[in-house]
């Protein structure tokens, strides 16, 4: 067999909070046939197969009874060019930002927005990541998964993902899809999607008047640093909770009772909030027990200040749901899958 199983192995360099449980067996996916060998390893050691990619969307309380296959294959290739529209896949394994850092270089435009988001262009699609006013569906052309319960390959296309807001098919269907390689429908002549305020107001401070993809994305990486801790510094998943939507009925009350709240009307009659916004309107921003605590500077994001557990991690998220959902009527949903 040449897929290398490693026992009791420490997850903390491949969660990005830095929590140190252990796997019960570990392995790292160079090829489709050593996905293919870790399955039929785990099958054969009765054991569930967890497949990760950057750790990124990780909270991990616990040891982990299985066998935690680390998506690391790479492979970059354009499969279609006419000078106009572009096609590329990526293998899952390939790091998200230099992904879209490659693709900027080549004169592709697309993923510009979507700049300095952590994990892996694998983990990408299964819950749409999104940013700056694009989404994965936004740049989707395809992906491959292998059916983990039939050993086939099959490509989906962007309406078979059934992709909504940080969702999508392989989140419902769990344990069923995993994904090997991921198309992107990428062009060389720049639409920009300048939109959001910050964003324009970045280009503006830097004289851009006339701004290239490159330019957009070096803006958004310069918010990103500035609003969310580099998880090599102080553990963190990002953004912890998702933006909730709401009724317009609720929204309007919650308008007239805050007036500053931040709000987006959506397509379907329902309005999202900022839940970064109701997290710090209610206190918690800066917040700190123990190592667990919630960033100073961006109250969305839910940091381990260095000792601290997945469950007191856990523990803090289910604090702020209650008192959000007390204060607001408003439910948050965790991003970061938990085990």
């Amino acid at each position: 067999m040449s897929l290398d199983v490693q026992p009791q192995v420490s997850l903390k360099a491949f969660n990005s909070f830095g929590i140190d449980v252990r796997a019960q067996l570990f392995a790292e996916a160079h090829s489709d046939a050593d996905v293919r060998e870790a399955l039929a390893y785990a099958a054969a050691q009765q054991l569930p197969l967890l497949v990760i990619g950057g750790g990124s969307n990780l909270l991990l309380t616990q040891d982990i009874a299985a066998l935690v296959l680390r998506m690391a294959t790479r492979g970059i290739r354009v499969l279609h060019d006419d000078g106009q529209q572009v096609l590329v896949e990526a293998e899952a394994g390939e790091a998200w930002h230099p992904f879209v850092l490659w693709t900027l270089e080549q004169g592709f435009s697309g993923l510009e927005n979507l700049s300095l988001i952590p994990g892996t262009v694998g983990a990408a699609p299964m819950q749409n990541i999104g940013a700056y006013g694009v989404e994965i569906k936004d740049v989707f052309a395809g992906l491959t998964a292998l059916d983990r319960q039939t050993g086939e390959l099959r490509d989906f296309s962007l309406q078979e993902c059934n992709f909504a807001y940080r969702d999508s098919l392989f989140k419902h269907e769990v344990g069923r899809w995993l994904i090997l390689r991921v198309r992107f429908a990428l062009n060389r002549v720049a639409h920009l999607k300048l939109g959001y305020g910050p964003v324009q107001q970045r280009l503006a401070e830097q004289g851009i008047t006339q701004a290239t993809p490159s330019d957009v994305s070096r803006a958004i990486c310069s918010i990103r640093s500035e609003k969310l801790p580099d998880p090599a510094v102080l553990g963190n998943a990002g953004s912890f909770f998702k933006n909730p939507l709401v009724s317009q009925v609720l929204a309007a009350q919650l308008q007239l009772q805050y007036p500053d709240l931040v709000a987006y009307p959506q397509a379907d009659g329902q309005v999202k909030l900022a839940a970064g916004w109701l997290i710090d309107k209610a206190g918690w921003k800066g917040f700190r027990d123990g190592d667990a605590g919630v960033h100073r500077l961006q109250a969305l994001v839910l940091v381990n200040y260095g000792a601290a557990t997945g469950l007191e991690i856990s523990s803090l998220a289910q604090r702020i749901q209650r008192d959000i959902a007390e204060r607001f009527q408003v439910d948050l949903e965790m991003e970061p899958n938990r085990y």
